[in-house]
């Protein structure tokens, strides 16, 4: 049975304000690294435009007329000028569009999720703000995070949090996401985990529903 885990609060001036504790179940469970995989690579063929495509024989303009008679040349027998063997013919089972998206099952989903919570309070790399108030400005964000002594953060929010979102969109090594858009890739793509404490009950209330 997992047990509830406390980890320090900190300010946005990274001075320690007091613990909070972590729901049991969500922040320290077992890291199950095949689930993180499965959903990592979910996530990334949802992602796929697939529109890559080739033109098979009956695309290709051209190639109506017989090249050369079929004996008596001396040449290899050919009946068209598009054929795949020829430069500029068609392509033998090329790619075509297509959808790649598919969803794993949802308690999968969440154990996913939760697998990637626990990695960060494992690794030491989860931080916890009392709150998260800046100027939408790209300097101010950055000083904020380089005061709390990291380079690659994720930053997950409870609610909107419009001027954080907006000075942080030129940092390229920090992203910030509203709680119900927390997701195991980008969690697993950044070092640390930045949470504010309504973030905190909000991924209790999403993964224990």
């Amino acid at each position: 049975m997992a047990e509830a885990v406390s980890v320090p609060v900190r300010t946005q001036a990274n001075q320690t304000t007091g613990e909070v504790t972590l729901p049991a179940g969500v922040f320290d469970g077992p890291v199950k690294k095949h689930l993180l995989y499965e959903t990592v690579k979910m996530q990334r063929a949802n992602r796929r435009a697939g529109t890559h495509s080739t033109k098979t024989r009956g695309m290709v303009s051209g190639g109506g007329k017989k090249p050369w008679r079929q004996k008596g040349t001396g040449n290899a027998r050919a009946g068209s000028n598009r054929s795949p063997l020829w430069v500029g013919g068609a392509t033998v089972f090329g790619p075509q569009p297509r959808d790649y998206s598919y969803r794993m099952p949802r308690s999968a989903r969440r154990a996913a999720l939760r697998a990637a919570l626990a990695m960060k309070v494992k690794e030491g790399s989860l931080l916890v703000l009392d709150r998260i108030e800046v100027e939408p400005k790209t300097k101010v964000v950055a000083g904020m995070i380089d005061g709390l002594g990291v380079e690659s953060a994720l930053i997950i929010t409870g609610a909107a949090n419009p001027n954080l979102e907006r000075g942080a969109r030129n940092l390229p090594n920090v992203k910030v996401l509203r709680s119900e858009g927390a997701n195991v890739y980008d969690i697993l793509r950044y070092r640390h985990l930045i949470l504010s404490l309504d973030a905190v009950e909000a991924l209790k209330a999403r993964v224990q529903s």
